[in-house]
């Protein structure tokens, strides 16, 4: 694809987005009375892993933070601490997946760059294992033992009532595996 047609298609998209006449009255309502979404995901940014389709939910009832390899740092804490203290989210779910293509380049060595800090997090995460699904499972659950612990005691987020949880989406079949 060119350039020109992807920035086409792009807007394409959006004239589409815009004409759906089954979102406008949550688009209208959500724009008038805030978000209030139920709960906050942390997933992989995978395109094959779109939390509001797999957990078939409107727009604005889930509080999505995307990042390769689905792992954590000051900026994801930060957006989970404002979902969690001020809409009142009281759950987040770490939702790690099969196939991912940061646990593989993890596995596979790291990565140069940028990409570094997320493999670095993963290799950290899986210690000695190689298998890729129980380094991905290894990974979510990391990143659910750094959740707990940075949110055990916050004055703005009560601990009763939130639940962290870590799972993984099977991208073959679309079924959730919660560890």
């Amino acid at each position: 694809m060119t350039q020109e047609s992807i920035r086409q298609r792009l807007e394409l998209g959006n004239q589409r987005w815009q004409q759906r006449q089954d979102l406008a009255a949550l688009r209208e309502y959500t724009a008038r009375h805030g978000q209030q979404p139920y709960a906050i995901v942390v997933a992989c940014s995978d395109s094959r892993v779109i939390p509001e389709q797999i957990f078939d939910a409107e727009l604005g009832e889930l509080f999505v933070i995307r990042v390769a390899g689905n792992v954590l740092d000051k900026h994801q804490l930060g957006s989970i601490e404002y979902a969690a203290g001020h809409l009142h989210c009281r759950m987040i779910l770490l939702l790690g997946h099969t196939g991912c293509g940061a646990v593989s380049a993890a596995l596979a060595g790291g990565g140069e760059g940028y990409i570094q800090y997320i493999t670095d997090e993963i290799l950290l995460a899986a210690g000695e294992e190689r298998d890729p699904l129980r380094a991905c499972e290894k990974n979510v659950l990391h990143g659910v033992e750094i959740l707990r612990r940075e949110f055990a005691d916050h004055p703005e987020i009560p601990a009763e009532g939130l639940e962290i949880r870590g799972a993984v989406y099977e991208i073959d079949s679309g079924a959730l595996r919660w560890l």
